[in-house]
């Protein structure tokens, strides 16, 4: 059996594959090894994945995740993946190489990934050959669910989010400003917190406020993480995630201005990436 995964910070897709057709799919708390430990991962992986995977029957995985970007950080992943799957040959590779073999396949272009947090990178059709370093949520994510979040608190915090949204915005998460400040400085994964207003966002889109606010973080994506590729223009961007999908039409809007075609648009990259290790494997 062949196990591939999608893991992002928030949650993790995870599809069964035997003789080359889907057997099961399962959905765990995500993880990221520059949050999380290894026996913090470990724990996860025995206690809401195994239980629904025969781990001696898996041949093989193939986990692409966010944080997996350097040697060091995928061999703690890699570590845990081992002590659950004892059977298994693992395969450990960054989000972004998985989200451009989902959107992309074998054609060359720009992928980029737009949910809880954000990243780019340019496809040849087989690797990334160059991509922009994820500099986190903390100073980087533009474009993402978590940058969006920040704004928005931010905004709040400062006096500046109209009365209204922020009455409506204290019904809907009754909070303080000190529960606020605990919540990014004290708890862990701050990211989440904030990614979690997106709910919020995407609901009063409409107002000029929110509109405002999300296409200032869509143009700081394609200023930061799109322009920054030699002959972008040359390519199409390609983008995965929940923030991508729901706000594709305004996504288009900003390709127009900075014109850029826009190729494929997934909400995950999952699916994509069963079909392209089912060509890969023959099937």
């Amino acid at each position: 059996m062949i196990l591939i995964a999608d893991g992002g910070s928030t949650k993790t897709d995870w599809r069964l594959l035997k003789g080359g057709q889907e057997y099961k799919r399962i959905q765990t708390t995500g993880f990221n090894p520059y949050l999380q430990s290894g026996a913090e991962i470990e724990e996860i992986l025995w206690k809401e994945l195994q239980p629904y995977v025969d781990n001696k029957g898996v041949a093989k995985i193939y986990y692409y995740g966010s944080g997996c970007s350097t040697i060091t950080k995928n061999q703690v992943v890699e570590l845990a993946f081992e002590r659950v799957f004892p059977n298994a040959r693992i395969s450990i590779d960054h989000d972004l190489l998985g989200a451009a073999k989902a959107l992309c396949r074998n054609n060359p272009g720009i992928a980029a990934i737009l949910g809880t947090g954000s990243n780019s990178c340019l496809y040849d059709g087989d690797q990334i050959t160059d991509h922009i370093f994820s500099l986190g949520y903390f100073f980087g994510d533009e474009g993402s669910g978590a940058y969006m979040g920040k704004k928005l608190i931010s905004s709040y915090l400062h006096g500046e989010l109209p009365t209204e949204l922020s009455e409506f915005l204290l019904a809907q998460y009754p909070m303080t400003r000190e529960s606020i400040l605990d919540s990014i400085y004290c708890k862990p994964a701050p990211s989440r917190f904030l990614a979690s207003f997106s709910t919020f966002i995407l609901e009063n889109r409409k107002h000029p406020f929110i509109y405002q606010l999300i296409m200032d973080n869509f143009r700081l994506f394609f200023k930061y993480q799109v322009c920054y590729y030699k002959d972008y223009k040359d390519f199409k961007i390609n983008l995965v995630g929940s923030v991508a999908f729901h706000y594709q039409d305004l996504l288009a809007i900003i390709c127009e201005e900075y014109g850029i075609q826009m190729g494929t648009i997934l909400q995950a990259p999952i699916d994509g990436l069963i079909e392209y290790h089912k060509e890969e494997s023959g099937f």
